[in-house]
């Protein structure tokens, strides 16, 4: 699947927890994540526990700060790889980004949207 490294800390300081798969709930693991290293793979980042709230798309790479991959607060709390496409709420790629699996959605809510609106997509393309 990939590896990534969560950290509670800025500058991947503090605590840290490594990751090889798809978690429900990271919440046992560590309080906050302020920093992550993605070694390899495409990782999808959720607030809440069970792929809910919030969601992050992040490659591989180095995040010092939880602003640099357009989070919201620290809070990461699930975590998961495979799916296809990436829509967010504005154009350009902006916005709140909303990650979805292979399925059928019949409603904007399915995928976790709190409105109907999307002003950009795309398909996202794995690398290991």
């Amino acid at each position: 699947m990939g590896k990534i490294i969560f950290y509670e800390d800025r500058n991947f300081q503090g605590r840290s927890y490594e990751c090889i798969s798809e978690c429900p709930d990271l919440s046992p693991f560590f309080r906050r994540c302020n920093s992550i290293r993605v070694e390899s793979g495409n990782w999808i980042l959720y607030e809440h526990p069970n792929y809910r709230g919030h969601q992050y798309f992040l490659h591989r790479g180095e995040y010092p700060d939880f602003q640099q991959w357009m989070g919201y607060n620290d809070s990461i709390k699930s975590c998961r790889q495979d799916g296809y496409w990436m829509f967010y709420e504005e154009p350009n790629y902006r916005g709140r980004q909303y990650y979805l699996r292979p399925g059928e959605y019949k409603r904007y809510t399915e995928w976790g949207a709190t409105t109907p609106r999307i002003g950009s997509f795309r398909r996202l393309h794995h690398f290991y």
